[in-house]
């Protein structure tokens, strides 16, 4: 059974299809938020002629990002639309990315924001050029204030609580909290809400995704250093790999728990060497704009009334964890 708030599975994916059906039937106009449809390049009444661009802090290679990927190129498909998707960790990099997409007049932006302020001028150019924008995965509390139609993710801070709640479950008390990327808000959030729940202590060390090796050895050091490390709290799944390594390297006894998914994650819940991970849902990320956009331009729907569109936080554990492997393998989890 999964535990997405407690239903399962089968459960959820037709309660999100009748949320999102009950959402879009309700026209919404957000006065200096969202364009007029059909006011942008003239070309957005036929489904065939609309293209969207997903722009997101994404590094070369990240299976996170690469399953946003095929959610939104799956919608695009759906409806008939093209989808472009280009990826930068650098805000002012990203930024200019934006700024192309604004050049080419595509009909929709999607854009995560992990550095909202780094992106803010690029997205503010956007509304003003009549182009609607969505954000995703990081930037939810500057969504609307940036002129953005709805944000797709999870709130970072609550879910960082309920990992914190899941080590106090597992009777645990010294917590190292793991952020890969410096300078990422929706990270730093995620640490702060472990600490905010969790009973114990906790303190942040910082590794670089982009050398898995030197994490892992990071995290190995930690362990050795201090044996009274009992938790591990990684933000990634390649950082969760790793830090399930170091630990049996270590030969530490330290639970490890994660946000996000992937087939090895899955594998090692299954194994009793991860305790629990948070999905968010990065499919979701990228069909739910997509689809969002085509609501949009063909009915005129606005979802979100201004809030949110949470695609998480879910827990998967080894009670849930073979279930959600079977879609993990196939790249949609």
């Amino acid at each position: 059974m999964s535990r997405y708030f407690g239903a399962p599975t089968r459960r959820l994916r037709r309660g999100l299809l009748v949320a999102v059906a009950v959402a879009v039937t309700v026209p919404l106009v957000l006065s200096g938020c969202t364009p007029t449809a059909g006011t942008t390049s003239g070309k957005a009444a036929d489904a065939g002629d609309r293209t969207y661009a997903l722009v997101v802090h994404s590094v070369p290679g990240d299976p996170f990002w690469d399953v946003v990927k095929s959610g939104a190129e799956a919608a695009a498909t759906s409806d008939g639309a093209t989808i472009t998707y280009q990826g930068n960790p650098d805000p002012q990099k990203q930024s200019q990315l934006i700024e192309t997409a604004i050049a080419d007049k595509v009909d929709g932006i999607i854009v995560s924001m992990a550095n909202p302020e780094g992106v803010q001028g690029a997205i503010a150019d956007a509304v003003a050029a009549k182009i609607p924008v969505i954000t995703i995965n990081s930037g939810s509390e500057q969504s609307a204030a940036f002129g953005a139609m709805t944000h797709v993710g999870q709130s970072e801070f609550p879910a960082g609580q309920g990992a914190g709640k899941q080590f106090n479950d597992a009777g645990v008390q010294n917590l190292i909290c793991i952020v890969h990327e410096a300078g990422n808000k929706g990270l730093e959030d995620r640490c702060a809400g472990a600490t905010d729940s969790f009973g114990g202590t906790v303190k942040n060390i910082q590794v670089d995704v982009a050398n898995i090796a030197d994490a892992q050895n990071t995290i190995k050091s930690a362990l050795l250093a201090d044996p009274s490390i009992d938790s591990v709290l990684t933000l990634n799944p390649a950082i969760a790999v790793a830090a399930s390594q170091a630990v049996a390297e270590a030969a530490s006894t330290a639970q490890v728990g994660t946000f996000d998914v992937s087939s090895d994650v899955t594998s090692l819940i299954e194994e009793g060497k991860i305790l629990f991970a948070i999905d968010q849902q990065p499919y979701l990320q990228g069909y739910l704009p997509v689809t969002f956009f085509g609501l949009y331009w063909s009915n005129g729907n606005v979802v979100g009334g201004g809030a949110p569109v949470y695609s998480g936080p879910g827990f998967i554990t080894k009670e849930n964890a073979a279930q959600v492997a079977e879609y993990a393998v196939n790249g949609t989890r």
